[in-house]
């Protein structure tokens, strides 16, 4: 394969654009690149206070794992097969397996999609315990440039849930509609010819159709996600990049600085534009299986952790688009929930991206890849059985 990005300049073949970057094979290397392609803007750690990872490397190369009517693949095999960029095991706070593909390293930072919308879930629940957040307000509220549109009536929950009753359809491979236009105006994708320039803020103005009640079914919209962005950015009267880095990067110990697309004018896409090392995204998860505390100084609220693993509504679940690949789960403050008596947290972005939290058996997996495609059944499933035979590997 042609060597992307090399040469002064590269060949046509081998350049990377805001065209194609979320198209194989150029994605291998623009998501470990993405700054280079779309304005961003950083996510400071505290280089004074790193958190320094004990290293207990346990090998699981060799651990088999179910496949849909095939043989067993090895746990190697797996991550070849879902075309891994990079992954990280923490089991008890140690990292005990790690790997890295595509000239990824550990100081790279990756693009992580909609596990973003899981970190923003911790942001708004750090801002819901001191008060600055209500979720039982009107996004109006905050935000009342979306009066009169389809989000009239829906509350912070209502976002922060996915229950909103906003006609959106989340299609990854369309050409065309609503979904191209907010990728336009995020700076994802570049303008045709003599458009005028867009931007995330003005997008929701043309977003006026329902498709049902605010508080019915679980119905996945990623603008649900950067509009509680912008709420949060109102409430707090802050960049939504200070207030990862004040808020989460910087007293957990990140050891790098992280940072998120914008759009022309700063605003942030809070629902899949952060990029940031697999070892810190791990960290991430660290925080949380260990109740949200640091050093014995809380960073995240422990309510907020134990109402993701408790809630969710099993019903709205079931009647949405997600319930056949994740019978019995939830979905609570933007993490998804697999259901019993040990639940599974985790974060889940397209092309293959996942944070996988199992706080009672103090397990972190973080996952960064470059799937071919969007949404790949088989890829995640597999994933998902790959996950449940680690837990079970390392539960001794």
């Amino acid at each position: 394969m042609t060597r992307l990005m090399h040469g002064f300049p590269p060949s046509a073949d081998a350049q990377v654009t805001l065209a194609n970057w979320r198209q194989a094979p150029f994605s291998r290397w623009a998501f470990q690149h993405v700054r280079e392609l779309v304005q961003s803007a950083e996510v400071a750690n505290d280089p004074s206070d790193v958190h320094e990872w004990p290293i207990d490397r346990v090998e699981i190369g060799d651990l088999p794992i179910e496949a849909d009517e095939a043989p067993p693949l090895s746990f190697d095999d797996f991550l070849a097969d879902t075309s891994t960029d990079g992954i990280v095991v923490v089991s008890g706070g140690r990292i005990v397996f790690e790997r890295y593909a595509n000239g990824m390293t550990e100081t790279t930072p990756h693009i992580l999609m909609s596990v973003s919308k899981s970190l923003l879930g911790l942001i708004a629940g750090v801002l819901a315990a001191s008060g600055r957040l209500e979720p039982d307000r009107q996004v109006t509220d905050f935000v009342p440039e979306v009066g009169g549109t389809a989000y009239e009536g829906a509350t912070i929950r209502h976002l922060l849930d996915m229950r909103t009753g906003v006609a959106f359809d989340e299609d990854y491979l369309a050409t065309s509609g609503a979904i191209i236009a907010y990728r336009k105006a995020t700076n994802w994708i570049p303008l045709d010819p003599g458009e005028a320039p867009s931007d995330l803020r003005s997008f929701y103005r043309a977003m006026t159709e329902r498709d049902g009640p605010h508080g019915g079914r679980f119905h996945y919209v990623s603008p649900n996600s950067d509009l509680l962005g912008w709420a949060i950015e109102r409430a707090t009267g802050r960049r939504y990049a200070d207030l990862i880095s004040e808020l989460i990067w910087r007293p957990m110990g990140a050891a790098r600085s992280a940072y998120i697309t914008v759009d022309r004018l700063g605003a942030p896409r809070a629902a899949g534009g952060v990029c940031a090392t697999l070892r810190d995204l791990a960290l991430v998860g660290q925080l949380m299986t260990n109740g949200g505390v640091r050093g014995g100084k809380p960073v995240l609220p422990r309510a907020w952790l134990d109402d993701i693993a408790a809630n969710g509504d099993p019903q709205a679940w079931a009647a949405g688009e997600f319930a056949l690949d994740l019978p019995g789960g939830r979905y609570r403050s933007q993490w998804y929930v697999a259901g019993g008596d040990e639940p599974l947290l985790f974060g889940l972005g397209i092309h293959g991206q996942y944070l996988f939290v199992d706080a009672e058996r103090q397990l972190v997996i973080a996952k960064v890849s470059s799937h071919e495609l969007p949404l790949d059944a088989a890829r995640s499933a597999s994933t998902l059985r790959a996950v449940s035979a680690v837990r079970r590997a390392l539960a001794g």
